[in-house]
């Protein structure tokens, strides 16, 4: 059985952020059996395809390397490049059927363009520790999936070293459960992008996630009315890697595009367990 590493949300090899994405099943294995390959991968994402009787739908699942993700954007992302540039899949638009429902996918000139449920958030409290756990303390913090953090500038964002430890067990009014911040400011004049961030996931295995599409489902409509802009382009700032995607309001749904690079594919020498 085949798998790919897919940098997504990227500008080139070793940038974005690494997905691991395995050829379609026939059948999903256990639930085991694939934590326990994305615990071995270690990458924020292991992406499981599953196929279906219509050559443009699939399954799709992702595990962190310690749990089942509802939702994750990068590694959709590095699924449809494997269907579209690895496996030749001859479609129009793939559509995944996940954890979020339906998500799909489509070639946009040189970019992917993925349509996923937007995540308006609310403008809540600081939480308790939060500042202290940043090292920093935010202008605004506002709640959706993830707790975002609004801090002054760029260099702000760029210079950031939080207590991982602390930050683990700080959710706030997210919905998506403690662990899981996103630290954002507007860019720097003269930066080719509007907004940069950084998302920090210890509660999901992750120390730091290098481009998250999920959390541009919250970052989208919430900068997007602060700049009175429906298209903005964003930089995720992770230090020696950086993810860039342009993100476009469409009401309830976000448009997500971004490029993909392939920079490994590998033979997995042993059978998946079944149910």
């Amino acid at each position: 059985m085949r798998q790919w590493t897919i940098d997504a949300f990227a500008t080139g090899p070793f940038r974005g952020n690494p997905a691991c994405v395995l050829e379609p099943f026939d059948v999903w294995p256990t639930d085991a059996w694939m934590q326990a390959l994305a615990a071995e991968n270690n990458q924020a994402e292991t992406a499981y395809l599953l196929k279906t009787a219509d050559p443009d739908r699939f399954g799709l699942r992702w595990f962190t390397p310690t749990l089942e993700a509802p939702l994750c954007g990068h590694a959709t992302l590095a699924a449809a490049h494997v269907l579209f540039e690895e496996l030749g899949v001859d479609v129009a638009m793939l559509s995944f059927e996940t954890l979020s429902g339906v998500l799909t996918v489509r070639r946009a000139d040189d970019q992917l363009e993925m349509d996923f449920p937007a995540d308006p958030p609310r403008r809540t409290e600081v939480p308790e520790g939060l500042a202290e756990a940043l090292g920093v303390r935010p202008r605004e913090v506002w709640a959706g999936a993830y707790l975002v953090a609004v801090v002054d500038d760029e260099t702000t964002v760029r210079q950031l070293r939080p207590d991982l430890g602390a930050l683990k067990v700080i959710g706030g009014e997210a919905t998506g459960g403690a662990g899981q911040t996103v630290v954002v400011a507007q860019a720097d004049a003269g930066a080719d992008y509007a907004v940069v961030s950084r998302f920090f996931a210890p509660g999901f295995g992750i120390p730091e996630d290098p481009a998250t599409g999920s959390a541009h489902c919250i970052l989208m409509p919430l900068f997007g009315d602060k700049l009175g802009a429906g298209r903005l382009k964003f930089h995720q700032a992770y230090p020696g890697r950086g993810g860039d995607l342009e993100c476009e309001n469409r009401g309830a749904r976000v448009l997500l595009r971004g490029r993909g690079f392939t920079v490994m594919e590998s033979q997995l020498r042993l059978e998946p367990a079944r149910n």
